[in-house]
Formats: structure tokens, sequence, C-alpha cells
């Protein structure tokens, strides 16, 4: 009897997933296979046999591997691994600074002001970042007024822009799973490895970084695949010099409005997705505790 008490509080999360995660993607899936009209939506099918036989319902997917579109999944990759690496970088040592030399007492002022950008839409975070980063934004008119440069520097527009920006919105969910299991660390265990000699760095190293193994993990994986789906970034930052996957399927709903083969480019990247944290979970899974 308890086991089915049990089972009923899964029953909102169910339904919840099933409605609005499954659904949607199985529609998303079906309209992967249908055909553009002439004026958008979908073309009907009059002869199934044909359709079925002739394979047509796999153009959308054989054009998804078109080498057109090549140079910007290898983009979206490439600026997916290097935020993620970024903000690895940067927000390794803010949560291990966090975490052992702030005071008890401030921790949670620290973590505030980490958390409190997500109060306000990103998008409105983005647009702030154009009014800093243009040729009349603060940087630039700060670089001109104490003398550094003589024309605006180029800040906007481009992959740096949209690096900046991917970076800035994801940092706080690398800090916030990492700084989780730094607080988890026996302090005996760090004290010990000091009372053997090891200095900081070999402490950090041999100690500190395979414990916190768990939630680089869970860092990388929260950053990577949002930052890998991103458009809004891209879109205001980058203009149309940096399209990436996600400008792409936003294009094909929105613009060229061919709903099928963005629906076709959506399904193969949510398979993706899913293909890596498959392997997260198969590979490294059952060797680290998941926060």
């Amino acid at each position: 009897m308890k086991g089915k008490i049990y089972w009923l509080f899964l029953v909102p999360s169910a339904f919840i997933l099933i409605v609005f995660f499954l659904f949607p993607l199985l529609i998303m899936f079906y309209y992967s296979f249908l055909q553009r009209g002439v004026y958008g939506g979908f073309e009907p099918i009059e002869n199934v046999k044909e359709y079925i036989f002739n394979f047509i319902w796999l153009k959308n997917y054989i054009r998804v591997f078109d080498p057109l579109y090549i140079p910007i999944y290898i983009r979206s990759l490439y600026i997916a691994f290097l935020t993620t690496l970024i903000c690895l970088l940067l927000g390794y040592p803010v949560a291990y600074y966090i975490a052992f030399k702030v005071k008890p007492e401030r921790k949670i002022l620290y973590l505030f002001f980490i958390i409190v950008p997500l109060w306000t839409s990103f998008l409105i975070r983005t647009y702030a970042w154009i009014l800093i980063l243009r040729d009349e934004g603060l940087i630039n008119l700060l670089l001109m007024k104490i003398g550094v440069i003589d024309k605006p520097l180029p800040l906007l527009y481009n992959e740096f822009s949209v690096l900046l920006g991917l970076v800035y919105g994801e940092l706080p969910f690398m800090i916030l799973p990492i700084y989780a299991s730094l607080e988890r660390i026996d302090i005996s265990l760090i004290e010990a490895s000091k009372d053997l000699g090891a200095n900081e760095f070999a402490t950090l190293k041999r100690v500190i970084l395979p414990l916190t193994f768990p939630g680089i993990i869970v860092g990388v994986v929260i950053v990577f695949i949002p930052t890998l789906g991103s458009f809004i970034v891209s879109d205001l930052l980058g203009g149309a010099k940096s399209m990436l996957i996600g400008n792409l399927i936003q294009n094909q709903f929105m613009i060229a409005r061919d709903k099928p083969f963005g629906s076709a480019i959506a399904f193969v990247l949510s398979a993706f997705v899913l293909l890596l944290l498959y392997i997260y979970r198969k590979f490294l899974g059952g060797k680290f505790e998941v926060l």
C-alpha cells in the first residue's frame, strides 16, 4: 500500500513531463516527416504509397546534413565548447573562493550576488550588453575618454560578443554545482593533505579536484546543452554574422515558414543532446555520484 502511495507523488511530475515535454516532442517528430506548403504550412500527402516507398518522408532529414549547414553545426559546437570551457575556468576559482576563503556568515551574500541576475529577464540582460558593447557604448566611450583608443573598437556583432553574452548568461550555472560539491568536502581530508606536506596546489590537484569532479560534470552538462541550442544571444549580439543551430531553427519557423525542415533540425538536435546525456550516464554516471 505504501508503494502505491509513493507512486502517486510522481503523478504531477509525470503529467508535466508528458504534456509539456513529451507531447510537443512527438508533434515536432510528426511535423518533421511532412512537406512544406507553397505558402508555408504543410502540403497534404496525396499518394501515400509513393510518399513512403520513394523515401520522400526522409527528405527533411537528408536536407539536415546538407553541406550548406555543416559550418553552422561546427560553429555551434565550437561556441558551446568554448563557452563551457571559459565558464569552467572562471567558475571554479569563484566557487573555490566562496567555499573556502569566505567567512561562513558571508557566503549567503556572495551566492546572492551570483543568483540575483537570474531574477531579471535574460532578454533584458542581453539588450544591456548591446548598450555596453556598441560603438557609442560604455566601454568604447570610456576607452576613448582616457585616450587608450582613437576610434571605437568592434566589440559588437561578432563571435566575441556572442561568446561574452553566453558566458555571462551561463556562468552562474557552472558556479553553483561546483560550489555545492566543494561544500560537501570533509575539511579533515584537506587538513590531512597539508599535514602530510602537500602545498595548496598539490592539495587542490590530488584531493579537491577529484572530489569535486561530479560538480564539474554537472556544471559542464547544464552549460553546454543550453548553449548548443541558444539563439537569443547570437541573434542580438552576433547579428547575421554568427548564426548557430538555434538561429537556423528559428529562421525556418519564423522567416522561411518551413516548419517540417525546422522540426527535423530541432529533432536531430534533441537526439544529439540525448545521445550526449546517454554517454555521460553510461560512462560517467556510474563512476561519480551525481549531485
